[in-house]
């Protein structure tokens, strides 16, 4: 029997020009697909090789190279479609963790970065079977190779010898491969969704003559938006759609095609990807529904869609979705659904749901905020919100990103690229609590506040609707970021001024005393005012009201005039009238398309304004902060933490004579924490179990005095009246045992343990291990109240100094740390500190599942963990941010 290959060695992979290309092991059945794959070789491609002319492979060669046992031998090839276009091998060598590795890549497809992701798949091949360098042996004149070796990131040497330069490889991980490897998928994907939105032709799959068909709307948008290049109609039936030439296939189609949208029933789709593929069709938007939301033939039906895509080397919109637009006017393309399209802004804007697509779309145009690019996902099969962010970072075109999501694919992934990304460009998310069941999506183990707060240490500004996702868009693409909190409130109406004074008090803003300029007031009065306020305050609220209904122009264009002298934010309420006038809104002359900053956002309600500016508030101050880095810290011991894990995950007894016990999922094993914090520099204070009360006395005595006598059971430290405290001779420990034996019973074991410095603020911490975002620190306090009220807070590992900071100041009770309601100040420094610990360990040990830190004692000298319990869980799967690049 032929040995089998780890199933998670195959992959979908980007190539750096956008295309795609699946990557797997080698197959004693790839004979022949190997034949043809050398016969298309050039002969150099041959003499770097194999270091002389080799024009065809013996029988011999062809089962040499297509039998490997995948240990030992490895070799992985690239297909696009029926063909390999490349493969990569290593044979290990002595000594035993070191290989020699080469690769071929076929002449037509070099350039493409094939090499590339093919090393970083058989790099971690080899990491997993335990080699830790390639070898290489390369003629001088082999410049892809020596190149592919030297910017790999990793630590390479090179000698020569006897005409060949031998290159050594250390495949040791480093913080370079790891830039590189990112560097290369984000240029890779950015691409990808370039050919998708920058077609230089379309073809529509299923244009028919009926009147408000699918493929008609479609087709009719495109004409309608004058997209740039020809436009062709396929339909088999029909020699023309709305005055166009239709053609009967898409192969009969005289030029090439960059983009597809099939408008077709589902049923026929999969045939007609294939078509699209022999064509050479880059891109695909599936608008068809009946797909995954139909059930499990329509999930079958999807993933097999994605599938043949992929392996053709195109990237899929959809199925089940609106389309895609572009309002460049180098480009004007309308593949959607909608007729009306905003005009050209500054604006990217994603959105999963096809069903809210148009409104959304309507809603900007009535906005006059305009877009970029919009792509509509639908069921998200295979592009994704992901996606998009790689490419939205690089466009010029766009300042803000809007995300519509119902799915998250690649959790951990998207708050990389989110934290990276809102560093130089604001991104706005509604997130629905619900997941469709068409998605490709998985099912996150964290509550939608952990969500919210991992939005927040990305920097991600996430809004509960619609109405404010395009409220918080208007702001942000219009005018500068506040550089703080002060805001001043200028206006004719005493009503309104002091609601929006409310307005910004409750949203953690710092409101100055609002000045009312009565309803007389006209545009003078106004810029006067605000040329006052404007120097003693960080952005500004206007509200007008007229005493009659009416054009309000002179008032907008002295706001307008006014803002753009200040250079700080400008936001206006205009009541009894249709609002500002939309040229000025959006800050352009009539017929002007292409708004630029200095416009003035206007907003129904004050508080509607309000709203928004705190949310960008909050992100200008994220912003303003560093980015931190993940402080080095001593007393950091991971291997023999890994050590602890495996022997408990074994059924063994630790290091530190800990046991193990199996939980009741069976896979998972429950531990005393104690000797794995231990290795991360964090001391757990013991408990002395005690079995009567005079054991109890002689462990006070042994520990020195003042104690505690407590219940030894972690769930109890979540309970009220479960411990005595300040105990310091032996009657009072005597006492305290006879009254907790009482409350809880004989059956509950008792323990004493040293008295932490008084006062101090209880608090938890934890670790939640989930399959996709990863290890996630988890703090809130330990009081019971603060547990009943779930004033918990999140932050992804591993912690900078800064999450570290965000974290503890991020839970409502957080002010009793600081010194308030009476509290004394505590050590927040060492509270800091200990995140930072748990964080490393979190990201570095995948197999803690959960672990809590109950009680977490804070007192002015440092901090104190009373108890600590860990669940441990065999991992069975990478998390999808790790390892090679693949698509998801």
């Amino acid at each position: 029997m032929h040995p089998q290959y780890p199933a998670h060695w195959e992959a979908d992979v980007v190539l750096s020009d956008g295309g795609t290309a699946h990557v797997r092991p080698i197959r004693p059945d790839d004979a022949g697909m190997l034949r043809s794959f050398y016969s298309r070789l050039s002969a150099e491609s041959i003499y770097f090789r194999y270091f002389g002319p080799r024009p065809r492979l013996t029988d011999k060669d062809v089962v040499w190279f297509t039998n490997v046992d995948y240990d030992n031998r490895v070799a992985l090839i690239a297909t696009i479609g029926t063909e390999m276009v490349a493969v990569v091998r290593y044979d290990r060598v002595q000594p035993r963790d070191h290989a020699e590795v080469a690769f071929l890549v076929e002449d037509a497809h070099q350039g493409r970065g094939l090499a590339a992701v093919l090393m970083e798949h058989l790099r971690a091949a080899a990491r997993e079977r335990g080699i830790k360098t390639f070898i290489a042996d390369v003629l001088p004149g082999n410049h892809r190779m020596t190149g592919l070796f030297r910017q790999a990131g990793y630590t390479a040497q090179s000698q020569f010898e006897d005409g060949v330069v031998r290159m050594t490889l250390d495949l040791s991980s480093t913080e370079t491969a790891l830039e590189v490897r990112l560097a290369r998928e984000h240029r890779a994907e950015a691409r990808s969704i370039a050919r998708l939105l920058t077609p230089e032709s379309v073809a529509v799959i299923g244009a028919s003559r009926e009147p408000g068909g699918i493929g008609q709307t479609v087709l009719r948008n495109l004409l309608a938006a004058d997209f740039t290049g020809p436009v062709y109609p396929v339909h088999r039936h029909v020699r023309a759609v709305a005055g166009v030439r239709a053609y009967r296939s898409v192969s009969a189609i005289d030029g090439e095609v960059d983009l597809a949208v099939l408008a077709v029933p589902a049923e026929g789709v999969l045939d007609l990807v294939v078509e699209c593929a022999e064509k050479g069709v880059k891109g695909l938007v599936v608008v068809s529904s009946g797909f995954g939301e139909t059930g499990q033939e329509g999930r079958a039906r999807q993933e097999e869609l994605v599938r043949i895509a992929r392996a053709y080397g195109m990237r899929v919109v959809g199925p089940n979705c609106l389309g895609i637009a572009n309002t460049d006017p180098a480009v004007r393309l309308n593949a959607t659904l909608a007729a009306t399209l905003p005009g050209r802004g500054r604006v990217g804007f994603f959105s999963q749901s096809g069903a809210l697509g148009t409104a959304l779309l309507q809603r900007v145009a009535q906005r006059g905020m305009g877009i970029s690019t919009f792509v509509s996902a639908g069921n998200r099969a295979d592009v994704s919100g992901n996606d998009l962010l790689q490419y939205w970072e690089e466009d010029p075109a766009t300042d803000v990103i809007l995300l519509y999501l119902e799915s998250i694919g690649n959790p951990r992934k998207f708050t990389r690229l989110a934290r990276r990304i809102s560093r130089s460009k604001p991104i706005v998310v509604v997130k629905s609590r619900g997941v469709p069941g068409g998605h490709r999506a998985p099912v996150l183990a964290l509550p939608d506040t952990a969500l919210s707060s991992l939005f927040a240490q990305a920097g991600v500004i996430r809004v509960d609707d619609l109405v404010q996702l395009f409220d918080v868009a208007q702001l942000l693409a219009h005018q500068p970021l506040p550089a703080g909190p002060r805001v001043g409130v200028v206006g004719n109406s005493d009503a309104l001024t002091l609601l929006a004074e409310e307005a910004c008090a409750g949203a953690g803003l710092q409101p100055s005393p609002p000045v009312n300029l009565g309803a007389p007031a006209g545009a003078a009065e106004f810029a006067e005012a605000l040329r006052s306020v404007l120097p003693e305050v960080d952005a500004v609220v206007a509200i007008y009201m007229p005493p009659i209904p009416g054009d309000c122009r002179e008032v907008a264009e002295a706001l307008l005039e006014v803002a753009r002298e200040s250079g700080k934010p400008v936001l206006a309420t205009f009541q009894g009238t249709l609002g500002m006038p939309a040229d000025l809104r959006v800050g352009g002359g009539p017929g002007d398309d292409s708004p630029q900053r200095g416009s003035i956002p206007s907003y129904p309600a004050p508080e509607e304004a309000v709203r928004a500016l705190a949310h960008v508030v909050r992100y200008a101050h994220w912003r303003r902060q560093p980015p931190g880095t993940v402080p080095s810290v001593e007393g950091i011991d991971t291997a023999a933490a890994r050590e602890i894990v495996a022997a408990a995950l074994r059924g063994e007894g630790t290091a530190a004579g800990e046991v193990a016990r199996e939980g009741a999922a069976g896979e998972e094993r429950e531990i005393d924490a104690t000797a794995l914090l231990a290795c991360y520099g964090i001391e757990v204070w013991p408990a002395h179990l005690a079995a009567g009360a005079e054991e109890a006395v002689a462990a006070a005595e042994r520990i020195g005095w003042p104690v505690v006598v407590k219940s030894a059971d972690p769930e109890d430290a979540r309970r009220a009246g479960t411990v005595r405290v300040g105990l310091t001779e032996p009657a009072g420990v005597r006492q305290a045992y006879a009254d907790l034996a009482a409350l809880h019973g004989p059956a509950t074991p008792l323990a004493v343990q040293r008295m932490a410095p008084q006062p101090s603020v209880p608090t938890v911490v934890g670790v939640t291990q989930d399959r996709y975002f990863g290890g996630v620190v988890t703090f809130g306090l330990g009081e019971v109240t603060a547990r009943l009220l779930g004033d918990q807070a999140y932050r992804l590992a591993p912690l900078t100094a800064e999450d570290a900071a965000e974290l503890v100041r991020s839970v409502r009770a957080a002010p009793l740390l600081f010194g308030e309601y009476g509290y004394q100040a505590v050590a927040v420094e060492a509270l800091e500190e200990l995140l930072v610990r748990v964080g490393l360990l979190a990201d570095a040990l995948p197999e803690v599942a959960r672990m809590d830190l109950d009680q977490v004692l804070v007192s002015a000298s440092g901090v104190a963990v009373l108890g600590a319990r860990a669940v441990l869980r065999p991992v069975t799967a990478l998390r999808p941010d790790v390892g090679p690049r693949r698509l998801s």
